[in-house]
């Protein structure tokens, strides 16, 4: 009772509903794009767990088309979402090899330009256990980016600030040669979620990607 009274009293909770957005996170999305033009020259982008799907509307909306024909958007998510106009979905685990084939099946063996992520648990109110978790589910969307981003391409991921992020940092750095933390005006004050923009990616020398092995280890 108290979040939905809370919510009702938000204004990106308002504009969301007078817009035709799912839900108010596709301002955060559109405040990234405003700060660091993240859909210039992306063709095609896949957003990771996109439900209830307010991140795969805002690509679909603003992804203009190229000379091999339309943007592309595919939405992967545990849950079934309501169709949406432009994006192919999928009905996906993020951490299985099948969902990576299904991607790269829809894109006709070409790799995304862009690959975001809006996951998070469900919040325990244990700050230590849910930045734990957050990092997983971050680490698991980075895992699968590896497969179906291209050399030079862009990874956005949630992520929960805490005494362990530098770890994270240090781990996007073997990939990316830029990441940036950014809080959208849109997240509230008091949540401790952000976001990292990672461009350029740049695998290793050698970087074999995997699904069996999680990144962080060795």
């Amino acid at each position: 009772m108290g979040r939905s009274s809370k919510d009702k009293r938000d204004i990106y909770y308002r504009l969301a509903k007078e817009q035709g957005w799912r839900a108010r996170s596709a301002f955060k999305l559109l405040q990234l794009e405003q700060r660091f033009q993240l859909f210039q020259g992306v063709h095609r982008a896949v957003d990771l767990c996109a439900a209830p799907g307010s991140w795969s509307q805002v690509l679909s909306r603003n992804l203009r088309g190229s000379a091999e024909g339309p943007p592309q958007v595919v939405a992967v998510d545990l849950q079934a979402m309501a169709p949406l106009p432009g994006v192919l979905q999928i009905q996906g685990d993020i951490t299985k090899a099948s969902t990576v084939q299904q991607i790269q099946r829809h894109f006709e063996g070409h790799s995304a330009d862009l690959v975001v992520c809006d996951g998070a648990p469900d919040v325990t109110g244990l700050h230590d256990l849910d930045e734990y978790i957050q990092a997983q589910l971050l680490l698991a969307a980075l895992t699968i980016t590896t497969h179906v981003l291209k050399k030079g391409g862009t990874f956005v991921a949630k992520i929960f600030r805490g005494k362990d992020v530098t770890l994270l940092y240090a781990q996007l750095r073997l990939f990316f040669p830029s990441v940036t933390c950014a809080k959208p005006r849109s997240s509230r004050n008091s949540s401790i979620e952000a976001f990292v923009v990672c461009r350029g990616y740049s695998p290793p020398e050698g970087f074999v990607p995997s699904m069996e092995s999680p990144l962080l280890d060795g």
